[in-house]
């Protein structure tokens, strides 16, 4: 489990970034929320495999990383971090931009996306590709590199007016996030924020979401 990268030109660690080994392309971004030597260790945990399935494509397998209850555990802290404000005064945690529920891209998305919902004490929201759910769905069209694609969602799961996080594994050049977008905002909901746990920098996504917030706990290139 995991996803094909061309190679990067390596990164290198920013101001304020967690430390990484000399050469090594994916550098920490909110993962530094926990610390840099947590971050670190949990990159560690991302398997890099060279020409797979073919040269010159390094694919990340990230089946380390959920295999590890706690690295898990982690990642959706540092996801939920960045929405979570101070303790209430009864004890419990306000929501900053008062999320409403958590919306996952299929697949990989769910995996992150349902417990990061958990954690943040609101519902969780599974975007499926097309013909996965019965109708009545709502549906967007978006074109990919090589064809075209749907994404659906449950007609009437969604309130009108509900703030919705998204989140998936990886942004790429952005098409699928920008159609789930597009597909939260058809249903009535409000996109408060996009969030990945890895970003290709460099191939675009982030311009495929011009005025949206893009949040990414890790990046590869520079």
């Amino acid at each position: 489990m995991g996803w094909d990268i061309e190679p990067q030109h390596p990164a290198h660690a920013e101001p304020g970034s967690a430390r990484v080994a000399a050469g090594d392309d994916i550098v920490p971004d909110a993962l530094t929320l926990l610390g840099e030597s947590r971050a670190a260790e949990i990159r560690g945990l991302i398997r890099d495999v060279p020409d797979y399935p073919h040269p010159p494509v390094v694919f990340r397998d990230i089946t380390p990383l959920l295999a590890d209850g706690d690295a898990l555990s982690d990642v959706v802290e540092a996801f939920a971090s960045l929405h979570l404000a101070d303790h209430r005064a009864d004890g419990g945690l306000a929501v900053a931009g008062e999320i409403d529920v958590v919306a996952g891209m299929e697949a990989r998305g769910f995996l992150l996306g349902a417990p990061l919902a958990t954690r943040l004490g609101v519902g969780f929201l599974p975007l499926r590709k097309a013909g996965k759910l019965p109708p009545p769905v709502d549906r967007v069209d978006y074109d990919l590199e090589y064809g075209s694609a749907a994404i659906e969602l449950r007609t009437g799961t969604l309130h009108p007016g509900a703030r919705v996080l998204l989140i998936d594994d990886v942004l790429a050049t952005g098409g699928t996030a920008r159609a789930a977008a597009e597909l939260v905002e058809r249903a009535g909901g409000r996109v408060v924020a996009l969030a990945f746990l890895l970003e290709l920098v460099g191939l675009g996504g982030r311009d495929a979401l011009t005025g949206r917030t893009v949040e990414t706990l890790l990046r590869v290139g520079s």
